[in-house]
């Protein structure tokens, strides 16, 4: 088969290297991310609103990734793992998807309005009053436990929803040689999920100018939870739709081909899976990678979140202008995408592609660490262009993450994806369960239990003065996380190019004469 630049021309390979035929796999995919995604911005926004302001700061977030969000992600992994050794891949599917439609259901219905009843003040004033300054974000969890529980839910949502279920399902179903021309795709596709969901969040928070209820939050939390739930809903019907009508065409999925890989791969115990991911070189590079963009965002993201608190202290000036951030993370993230994404892996390979994303958050991050940090010897300087030290900082972090999470999207996520591919089937199921929930809760959790030991050993309540500390810390795990993915980058190599070959040689002959679009 021609490459697609000898196929379709030197601008057509780079823009739409896709055949008409592939259409018919590529769009019910793109919507299925789409969703998925757009649920995803939804329910981050809506936590981050929730338990910052509810707990008057940010320093509550470290106390919930490593006491609430890392068991969580470990009693859910478990659970996934046995589950996929007894239910067909489409139930598990099904299986995952619907609790989490249902809890937020209920959760805007039931939970929100009970909280003044369900959450535990007075206990929890004792407790403020009996234990060191430093000790007050576990309180808060404890404090807003309804809350906190969403927080854990919608965390999982984004490991389970993107990288488990939907990366899963792709890396099972697509062929390395489509993987360099679809992933870039469904990522740029799907992040515009992105745009649409962050118009949607800035509306839904803006309500409040228009209606007179007692709790404008309210309101704003019914139409977010609605728009959830009809998301999750599609979801399911496009994994069915696939499943019917894509999966059972050939050119796009050979169940014979996998029924000789189960054969070939045994089963493995929760126990023996963790064992091979700490045997195996090529799984723990990947886990490396996973745990150090998840410390190195989290050690950034607490730090910037106090200062967003600080200028929009209310549940909808804070959600809207997270509303606002994703619509323009998914304009950059697209517009990287379209550009560089696909273009960039096809011309200068997996290692120079995913070595962006870590270089991108190193030097940002000590940008808005430096500025963090001296800003108050620039007061005068600030003053005259007419803004104050904490919008500013809230300025430069924002900047920070939008470039960092559309490096993520367009980089790291395909690159990370394209890694698991050439594995066999049970380390693509339990090694990515095991990587991607746990791992990427280990990492946020490791960046929480960093600002915690920082919290008590400095007995602050408050974020500003560790941040020093966690500069120089971010700038040792970054560069951890670029040995991985040297390291990776030699592997994936040698265990690709014999695909490569076989791949292309049989998609020649299957795919002769088909002509592009």
């Amino acid at each position: 088969m021609a490459s697609p630049t000898q196929e379709f021309g030197k601008w057509r390979a780079r823009l739409w290297p896709i055949y008409r035929f592939e259409l018919k796999k590529i769009i019910p995919m793109t919507f299925l991310i789409f969703f998925i995604l757009f649920n995803y911005t939804v329910l981050r926004d809506t936590k981050d609103t929730l338990v910052v302001t509810a707990a008057k700061g940010s320093q509550i977030i470290p106390f919930l990734k490593l006491w609430a969000v890392l068991p969580c992600a470990v009693l859910f992994m478990l659970l996934y793992a046995k589950l996929s050794n007894k239910l067909s891949k489409p139930t598990l599917f099904y299986s995952t998807i619907i609790p989490f439609i249902i809890f937020f259901g209920l959760f805007g219905m039931v939970l929100y309005p009970l909280r003044d009843h369900l959450h535990p003040h007075a206990f929890c004033d004792m407790l403020q009053n009996s234990l060191p300054a430093g000790f007050k974000g576990m309180i808060d969890v404890i404090r807003n436990w309804t809350f906190s529980l969403f927080y854990v839910m919608s965390e999982l949502w984004g490991s389970m929803g993107i990288s488990l279920l939907f990366w899963g399902f792709a890396n099972d179903t697509t062929k390395v040689s489509e993987s360099k021309r679809f992933y870039t795709i469904f990522t740029m596709f799907g992040n515009i999920a992105l745009i649409l969901s962050g118009r949607f969040i800035k509306w839904a928070a803006q309500i409040r100018d228009a209606i007179s209820s007692a709790d404008p939050w309210q309101v704003t939390l019914n139409y977010t939870m609605g728009m959830v739930i009809i998301a999750g809903l599609l979801i399911l019907a496009l994994y069915w739709w696939i499943n019917k009508y894509v999966l059972t065409d050939k050119r796009f999925y050979d169940p014979k081909e996998q029924k000789k890989v189960k054969k070939n791969k045994p089963k493995l115990s929760m126990k023996e899976s963790f064992l091979y991911l700490i045997r195996s070189k090529y799984l723990g590079c990947i886990a490396i990678l996973v745990i150090a963009y998840g410390i190195s965002i989290n050690l950034i993201e607490v730090t910037w979140k106090d200062q967003l608190h600080q200028q929009y202290p209310g549940y909808n000036q804070y959600q809207a202008f997270m509303g606002g951030l994703s619509e323009k993370t998914g304009i950059i993230t697209i517009f990287v995408t379209f550009f560089l994404g696909g273009t960039f892996i096809r011309r200068f390979g997996w290692k120079k592609t995913a070595l962006i994303t870590p270089l991108m958050l190193l030097f940002s991050g000590i940008a808005f660490f430096i500025f963090i940090i001296f800003r108050n010897n620039l007061k005068d300087a600030i003053a005259m262009i007419g803004t104050t030290p904490l919008m500013l900082a809230v300025v430069i972090g924002a900047v920070q993450n939008i470039l960092c999470k559309s490096s993520k999207y367009a980089f790291f996520d395909p690159t990370k994806e394209m890694a698991y591919i050439p594995l066999g089937q049970e380390e693509k199921v339990k090694g990515k369960a095991a990587i991607d929930v746990v791992g990427a809760r280990l990492g946020k959790s490791g960046g929480a239990l960093i600002q915690q030991g920082l919290f008590i050993l400095l007995n602050v309540a408050i974020v500003a003065p560790i941040a020093p500390y966690v500069a120089i810390i971010l700038i040792g795990i970054i560069l951890a996380w670029i040995g991985a993915a040297r390291s990776l980058s030699k592997q994936f190599q040698k265990l690709t190019h014999p695909i490569e070959e076989a791949t292309t040689n049989k998609i020649e002959v299957n795919e002769k004469a088909t002509t592009p679009s």
